[in-house]
């Protein structure tokens, strides 16, 4: 990593990382809205919603023009823009959204729903993207790293380069559209490089990088945490040593997104030699959100910068409805408008022609001031069955501590409400290989949940009668994965089962689990 070690060394700054450090968040994404107006005003999206109107507000009081984009611009889910404006140019229309005609679509996960989501991913999406991954890279000046670690190379695993083509579109994971667009100077110190990188089945992508791990000199492994630990495994195995540390002595730097990382924590620190540094990112389809600025912070600061403006819904009954859709007159806020502990669900607009939308994640602000977050959950991905209010990252924090408490490793679980004689319960799928009483298993998580929401306290002692738990084998979770056929990239398990995912799950663990189903 020769070329990112020279800058790092000689504190290189980007001008966007200056210019978020010394200027208010909301002068930040008040100029932010307006060039992304200014840019799509004479699309036909821009047309219809009148964008000549809202910026002509930017000359009046403070936020006339936030007022006017409110009145003017609807709120949107996935299905409302993609069957509206995203579908004209998937058919090929150019000027929809965004100006020009989107040659790109990232193939969302789709954990909410059953079936992928086509994410439009324009030239300027792509830049940007680039811009704040530099970004990151350059607050590693601000880690305690070896100096070894400044000549060696990035592992970057994710989907395959090798992108469908529909004919008017190229479809792919946006790893894999990322990375078959990477700039020159970057090719040099990348793997698994670009003949792996187009390798369309998984397994054999793991094999081959298997097989060559020991040709690289890693620094940093980037990628979802199941597919990072899965291929260390093969790794280690593969070449018969007790930790990765043998083959790849500078690996210091793990970088990580897609699913909180704290239930994977054990396991991948069992498959090292020596600590390394965890940075958080929050990369999602429609762009990169916020990345962890500094060390020893479990945070991330959002970008405010670059192509991305945010409104903030207050994650409220008032907002969504008990199935965690939003509602057409949501509040929304902007970020001087928001408060540090509350849940809020994000809306962005996006220099790939994304408007108001509704991206699904739930996020907290830690510090206004830095406009540092952590995300707690989706809107759709928590359960209050009878007002229990559980989120994601309530099940996180008690799957940690839960691990803790056995000294085992559960890298998966998955979560799902349902009736019970005539109320409530919860069944709790948990994915581990250790061996463990389901009935103490059961008893703990129940025992943290109530230390940790007092909804949920109040509940399990009305509505919610019962909780279940079944131990797994974990290997059973990305095997059903990959029956969905979606492994590797940003894959990853849904954390919370509605009623037809619980259905297949369930016909699933009957017909292949044989007998291991605890």
């Amino acid at each position: 990593m020769a070329i990112l070690g020279t800058l790092l060394k000689k504190g290189i700054t980007l001008r966007e990382m200056l210019e978020q450090e010394y200027t208010s968040p909301f002068d930040l994404q008040k100029k932010e809205l307006k060039e992304l107006l200014i840019a799509a005003s004479q699309t036909e999206f821009g047309k219809h919603y009148n964008f000549g109107s809202i910026l002509r507000g930017f000359r009046k009081s403070d936020k006339e023009f936030y007022q006017r984009f409110r009145q003017e611009v609807p709120i949107f889910t996935y299905n409302k823009i993609h069957s509206e404006w995203w579908k004209l140019s998937l058919q090929g229309a150019r000027n929809v959204c965004w100006p020009g005609r989107v040659k790109y679509f990232a193939l969302s996960s789709g954990t909410s729903e059953a079936s992928s989501k086509y994410i439009p991913v324009t030239k300027d999406m792509t830049k940007a993207i680039q811009k704040t991954s530099i970004r990151q890279i350059l607050t590693l000046s601000k880690y305690d790293l070896e100096p070894s670690f400044f000549e060696s190379g990035i592992l970057m695993l994710g989907g395959s380069t090798h992108l469908n083509n529909r004919g008017s579109f190229f479809e792919g994971d946006l790893s894999g559209i990322q990375a078959a667009r990477l700039p020159f100077w970057f090719q040099h110190f990348y793997k698994p490089g670009k003949k792996i990188a187009k390798t369309r089945n998984w397994d054999a992508k793991l094999d081959e990088i298997a097989e060559r791990a020991t040709e690289w000199d890693i620094g940093i492994v980037v990628g979802v945490p199941a597919w990072i630990q899965i291929l260390m495994e093969k790794i280690i195995k593969h070449h018969g040593i007790k930790n990765i540390h043998e083959i790849w002595p500078n690996l210091q730097v793990y970088a990580h997104g897609g699913v909180s990382f704290d239930p994977y924590r054990k396991g991948f620190e069992k498959l090292l030699g020596r600590p390394i540094k965890y940075i958080e990112t929050y990369l999602a389809s429609e762009g990169f959100i916020a990345f962890q600025a500094y060390p020893n912070r479990r945070t991330m600061r959002l970008v405010l910068n670059n192509g991305i403006f945010y409104e903030f819904v207050p994650f409220e009954e008032k907002n969504f409805n008990a199935h965690g859709e939003i509602n057409p007159d949501a509040e929304a806020l902007l970020i001087d408008e928001v408060e540090e502990g509350k849940e809020y669900a994000l809306l962005m607009s996006t220099c790939a022609g994304a408007w108001r939308y509704l991206i699904g994640d739930v996020i907290k602000f830690t510090s206004l001031e830095e406009a540092e977050i952590v995300i707690t959950g989706r809107t759709k991905h928590f359960l209050s069955l009878c007002g229990e209010h559980l989120s994601v990252d309530n099940m996180n924090k008690a799957i940690e501590l839960v691990s803790n408490d056995f000294n085992i490793n559960i890298p998966e679980f998955t979560v799902a409400g349902i009736p019970y004689q005539s109320l409530f319960a919860h069944h709790w799928f948990v994915g581990t290989d250790a061996p463990v009483d389901k009935k103490l298993l059961r008893d703990k998580i129940d025992e943290h949940l109530r230390a940790l929401n007092d909804d949920y306290a109040v509940e399990r002692s009305a509505a919610l009668k019962e909780v279940f738990v079944d131990v797994i084998p974990v290997r059973t979770f990305y095997d059903w994965m990959e029956s969905k056929g979606k492994v590797g990239g940003q894959n990853k398990f849904p954390r919370v089962m509605k009623n037809a995912q619980l259905e297949d799950w369930k016909n699933f663990l009957q017909n292949n689990v044989n007998g291991d189903h605890r």
